[in-house]
């Protein structure tokens, strides 16, 4: 069995690993300003996903360097991928965010423009200007699906159904972006079966990558309340990383893995507590697709 790294598809594609610079647009959500609901995704932080992202909403230029001089210590090279993460980076005024997103990618060390939103907030304006952009560098979507149940997504109040996230994944492969896919492994009441049905409905769809991201109860969030009143367990280090395992296998070879954890800002974390030590728990996952034979491989779509 082999899988596609993100650092191998992106030596193999730029001839050098680009490290991602984490930037804030001046964004919400519709999950957040009254138009779907108030309170944001039942997991969601007040820093909409973005506690890693450069502190304050400043011009694109002082975003960057801040970001730059955050990782300078960790990385030698010259390229980035410039990443807007928090909220819903397509969601507010189009010529606003266009201007921002052009300022973004014409900066010469950016060589790709990441760009997370919703399905339902891809409207043929945003389009427009999506395909504008991905004339100049490569553009990628991340779209926040977490699952394809339907109860379940009424549950976080992720606020659209399943129809309009394929609506979306066909708008943007017509307009040459590429799709990279946000699942979350260990929602409350799902099964390991529901987690690989979701897994297997996204390979089967025109996407490009996938992030396969370890449910984290945050502080200050809907989620943490349940989480206190016992509603639901969270998956032990064990449970998460054979699940893991059977999720790489279930995907397509030439879907790009962005992710196989993910980061819970330890301010505000809650559970799981193994979680907070990334170094320790990329070790076991290492370990653990070594013994299971799931390596690393260099096949990709061009």
């Amino acid at each position: 069995m082999q899988y596609l790294s993100l650092n191998r598809y992106l030596r193999d594609t730029y001839g050098e690993k680009l490290y991602k610079l984490s930037l804030m647009g001046s964004v919400t959500c519709p999950n957040r300003d009254g138009t779907l609901g108030d309170r944001g995704c039942i997991f969601c932080s007040a820093g909409g996903a973005g506690e890693f992202a450069a502190e304050a909403l400043g011009s694109v230029e002082s975003q960057l360097e801040d970001a730059k001089g955050r990782v300078q210590d960790k990385f030698a090279g010259t390229g980035y991928i410039a990443y807007y993460q928090a909220f819903t980076n397509t969601y507010g005024d189009v010529n606003a965010l266009e201007e921002r997103f052009t300022e973004t990618i014409l900066r010469p060390e950016i060589k790709v423009l990441s760009i997370a939103t919703r399905p339902d907030c891809l409207g043929d304006e945003v389009l427009s200007m999506l395909h504008r952009l991905n004339k100049i560098k490569p553009v990628w979507v991340e779209l926040g699906l977490q699952t394809i149940h339907e109860e379940t997504a009424g549950y976080i109040r992720r606020g659209y159904p399943l129809f309009v996230f394929d609506e979306a994944v066909s708008a943007l492969r017509k307009i040459g972006v590429e799709v990279i896919v946000h699942l979350i492994l260990g929602l409350p009441g799902e099964t390991e079966e529901m987690i690989l049905q979701s897994v297997d409905y996204v390979s089967h769809r025109d996407i490009q990558g996938v992030k396969l991201q370890l449910l984290h109860v945050l502080e200050n969030t809907d989620l943490a309340l349940e989480y206190r009143q016992e509603r639901f367990a969270v998956l032990s280090m064990e449970e998460y990383i054979a699940i893991l395992g059977k999720c790489v296998e279930h995907l397509r070879a030439d879907i790009v893995i962005h992710r196989l954890t993910g980061d819970g800002d330890k301010r505000l974390l809650i559970a799981p507590l193994w979680s907070g030590d990334k170094k320790r728990v990329l070790n076991a996952v290492n370990r653990y697709f070594r013994e299971q034979d799931i390596c690393q491989g260099r096949r990709y779509r061009g």
